[in-house]
């Protein structure tokens, strides 16, 4: 009888050590997340359009609020990132911050030092924090979906992207495994739903990535396309994708347009569905940026840098395709 209580005496104790065990790692990963994310987006060059709007002020770059407002809806709060400025800038900067946001806009890739130059510092500083464990997260937008690929290739004269027009609200197609991929396998499949039959994604590019973009540079093995869609002339582009390795993430439409972006003539999708399940990629990139925990050495520091500091302006009112702009820095070069 005395052997049976030791033996049972013995096994409860070891249950309860594993349980211990459990119940400290979960506390423990749980204080790993950030809970205050810092986001910084990249601005890019001035509109020819918008710096005839303002000539006294010659700002030289420019982010589009709604990327603002679509990060801040997440949970998180946002540092603008400066066009022009040198690799050391990038590097202290994002040893402040949580991740990057490339927006969509219209600009060129061969300006010299502005949003392509800047993106590549940003592309290859978070390459060298992941390889070395320190988790950082990148989330390119419609212009930066298309520049991340271009990066990846190694930016050449010739820009690995395609011509491709849309501009329209489209479902996703999604690829046959999207569910193992980190961006949708936990998304919820009432939302899954209204991306794939829905008209939900608001399009609007006159350039994309093709699975021959992949292919021709040898990126197939790295990035993974998890959906896809149909332009104007049918031609089947890549909607979303993902890094295999580290925790880049890209979409090629416009998340943030449906609760932002309100120019009539555009026809965004502003449906109570296409809000929600619009909600589903930035919710996931800040989520991926919680993981990460950088930050400034105070307050006063953090205050400094926050987009907070700059006034947004109404620019729809001009006729501008946003709503709203914060601008940067005057220098004189802008973008036709």
């Amino acid at each position: 009888m005395n052997m049976k209580r030791f033996l049972l005496f013995l096994i409860c104790s070891i249950l309860s050590c594993e349980c211990a065990v459990i119940v400290k790692d979960v506390s423990v990963a749980y204080q790993e997340l950030n809970e205050r994310p810092i986001i910084g987006v990249l601005s890019q060059e001035q509109s020819f359009y918008l710096h005839g709007k303002f000539p006294e002020e010659n700002y030289t770059s420019y982010i589009a609020a709604s990327y603002v407002k679509d990060v801040e809806k997440s949970g998180a709060r946002v540092v603008p990132i400066l066009i022009g400025k040198d690799r050391k800038y990038y590097e202290e900067l994002m040893k402040k911050i949580n991740g990057v946001l490339f927006p969509g806009g219209a600009t060129f890739f061969n300006q010299s030092n502005g949003y392509a130059d800047a993106a590549q510092h940003i592309y290859e500083i978070a390459q060298e924090f992941n390889d070395a464990g320190d988790y950082f997260p990148i989330f390119g937008t419609c212009l930066g979906f298309q520049l991340i690929i271009i990066l990846a290739s190694g930016r050449g004269t010739v820009e690995n992207r395609s011509t491709c027009r849309s501009y329209t609200n489209l479902p996703l197609i999604f690829d046959s495994d999207f569910r193992n991929s980190k961006m949708f396998r936990d998304v919820p499949e009432n939302m899954i739903h209204v991306l794939a039959n829905e008209n939900v994604t608001v399009n609007y590019h006159r350039y994309c990535i093709l699975e021959s973009n992949l292919q021709n540079f040898n990126l197939i093995n790295d990035w993974r396309p998890t959906s896809y869609g149909y332009d104007d002339n049918h031609i089947k582009f890549i909607a979303t994708y993902e890094h295999r390795r580290y925790p880049f993430y890209a979409v090629q439409f416009h998340p943030e347009k449906s609760s932002f972006e309100w120019k009539l003539s555009k026809n965004y999708a502003h449906s109570i569905n296409a809000v929600k399940a619009n909600r589903v990629f930035m919710d996931f990139f800040v989520s991926e940026c919680r993981r990460n925990t950088h930050g400034f050495q105070d307050a006063n520091e953090e205050n400094k840098y926050l987009i907070y500091n700059y006034p947004a302006v109404f620019t729809g009112v001009l006729g501008s395709a946003f709503h709203e702009c914060y601008f940067f820095e005057p220098r004189g070069t802008v973008s036709k």
